[in-house]
């Protein structure tokens, strides 16, 4: 069936010598393409380029049954980024959270406010200066989507559940978050990304925190791992 969908690239794998396999979220769900010569010398309308973590195309694809490779017909960039190719930080977030991405969506249905979520967190990281903490919240926001929000604080609670997803007066038998990485986690709870630059997050605080997100996905995804791309993260932030 020939569609028009919008679409977030994910991941890219090599395949054979001058083709890919693209993964990417779609307005149809999770969707995966062979783009056939795209890295020969003699491609022409659709370049590599056009296949970066997080990159927001417009797609005319033949999609097959699940479970199988689709084809793209034409593609082209609908909101081209400006600083995410060119800013070392804002890459590297991007690459990360792609990552996350891969790793915990697994469906391919279609859900359209996980999308614009998407969308427009990646436009908000392209056009804002202050994006040190912007993986983050954008971590939290994303655990309401796949069913695990993490439940706003109330005065007096002490301790964070993490098999749960709540805060708590009671200390809970085991996985929890309590002392100074409490305080840590709850100042990024119930805040919009124009308040995470008045976060001011040193190195270690920024570190904790996403291990303790990384953490709280894996104990709710089947199957999620740590991703590859944390290593870079931590020191581009160091």
């Amino acid at each position: 069936m020939i569609e028009s969908t919008k679409a977030i690239v994910l991941n890219t794998i090599k395949f054979q010598d001058t083709s890919l396999i693209v993964k990417c979220y779609t307005q149809k769900g999770i969707k995966s393409y062979l783009v056939k010569g795209v890295l020969s010398k003699k491609a022409k309308k659709i370049k590599p380029a056009y296949f970066q973590p997080f990159t927001l195309l417009d797609i005319v694809a033949n999609h097959n049954n699940k479970g199988t490779l689709n084809y793209i017909k034409e593609v082209q960039v609908y909101h081209p980024f400006h600083s995410i190719p060119t800013d070392i930080h804002k890459s590297s977030i991007a690459l990360f959270l792609a990552e996350i991405l891969s790793y915990a969506l697994k469906e391919e249905e279609e859900n359209s406010q996980l999308y614009q979520y998407l969308e427009t967190a990646s436009i908000w990281l392209d056009t804002h200066p202050k994006t040190a903490n912007f993986h983050l919240l954008f971590l939290v926001n994303l655990t309401k989507y796949f069913g695990f929000a993490i439940k706003k604080p109330k005065k007096g609670d002490l301790f964070f559940n993490l098999q749960e997803g709540c805060f708590t007066f009671h200390k809970p038998m085991a996985n929890y978050v309590s002392g100074e990485n409490l305080t840590l986690l709850k100042s990024i709870i119930g805040i919009n990304f124009d308040a995470i630059s008045k976060i001011e997050f040193n190195a270690k605080s920024r570190q904790t925190i996403l291990e303790v997100l990384i953490q709280y996905f894996t104990l709710h995804l089947p199957d999620f791992r740590k991703p590859k791309s944390l290593e870079i993260l931590q020191t581009i932030f160091r």
